[in-house]
């Protein structure tokens, strides 16, 4: 199912009418300043010259962050850019086509947030983020650059956010919330990489989830409900822990814009990323281990007796009936 795309929709709007139902949606025709039209290779490659950026590479387009088919590699951003841009490398770490991408963190990963008026002050001049969220919920601004073809694990994110198409074009296919039991998930991600020709021998209920999808054109912005949010330069998406998988058909370069939506004390603390599940959730999941842990102590029939017992009163006292 395509996701409905909205043109020049207003802050009073999208709070009113789009942000409280929970949907991924595309927003389009906003007006998100000079990067959409000055955001060249050559205009990245000399506007934040030739620091260094920590940049994912890898010999085939699926990442995978659960086996992680990837080495992390150092490069001077504007070596980084060139490269990126490129389909035939003459200089590579790995192979000749081998897939480059970039996922800005703070200057300290394990204090500072991603923030891209820090770390790449002159380019965010360049961009306006539609302020669609108070100042006090801004969380992080996450720069991204892919290469053409590179496709990004099924995951989901913990806050809203915003994912801005600036240059390029992204095909993102979603799932909602409630097809988790489908996806094969290991803690926030999916085991099912190939999500166009899935290993339905391997993953036999992943037939069981419907799709969403969107292609983000330049300037396209996609809201994504959940713990993040997503700009996209021209859609927005709204989705609440919508499951998404991320494809560059070409080059391009984005902005992901990540906003509290939970209160502040919700949230974990030591979390840069931004990706962390909320404290309340991350405690009943603890509890629910030690729970399953203690059920190991009866026999098997015992075991299965209490755990369907444990799962009608989760369905019972947690599940939403207006799920739509």
């Amino acid at each position: 199912e395509a996701l409905e795309r909205l043109p020049g929709v207003a802050r009073e709007r999208f709070l009113r009418d789009i942000y409280p139902r929970r949907k991924p949606v595309v927003l389009t025709g906003l007006e998100l300043g000079a990067c959409t039209t000055k955001w060249t290779v050559d205009y990245l490659s000399q506007a934040e010259g030739s620091k260094e950026v920590k940049i994912h590479v890898s010999t085939v387009p699926q990442m995978d962050f659960l086996s992680k088919n990837f080495v992390y590699r150092t490069l001077p951003f504007d070596v980084f850019v060139r490269r990126a841009a490129e389909v035939k490398h003459k200089e590579y770490f790995l192979t000749e086509d081998e897939k480059y991408y970039l996922r800005s963190v703070g200057e300290d990963v394990r204090k500072d947030i991603a923030d891209i008026r820090k770390q790449f002050p002159v380019l965010a001049e360049d961009v306006h983020i539609p302020e669609y969220f108070e100042k006090e919920q801004f969380f992080s601004s996450v720069f991204r650059i892919s290469s053409a073809g590179l496709q990004l694990w099924t995951h989901y994110d913990v806050m809203d956010n915003f994912l801005i198409q600036v240059t390029g074009k992204k095909r993102v296919v979603l799932y909602s919330p409630r097809d988790a039991p489908y996806l094969y998930l290991s803690g926030t991600k999916s085991e099912v990489l190939d999500v166009d020709n899935p290993d339905l021998e391997k993953y036999p209920l992943f037939v069981k989830a419907k799709r969403y999808q969107c292609v983000l054109e330049a300037g396209d912005v996609l809201f994504i409900p959940g713990k993040s949010v997503i700009f996209i330069l021209d859609t927005v998406l709204s989705t609440a822990l919508w499951f998404h998988n991320v494809i560059s058909e070409e080059f391009g370069v984005a902005l992901n814009v990540f906003w509290k939506h939970l209160p502040a004390e919700s949230y974990d603390k030591t979390d840069t990323y931004g990706n962390k599940d909320p404290m309340a959730a991350s405690r009943a999941i603890q509890i629910l281990d030690r729970a399953l842990k203690t059920l190991e102590e009866l026999p098997e029939e015992y075991r299965d007796f209490y755990a369907r017992r444990m799962v009608l009163r989760i369905q019972e006292k947690a599940y939403r009936n207006d799920y739509g």
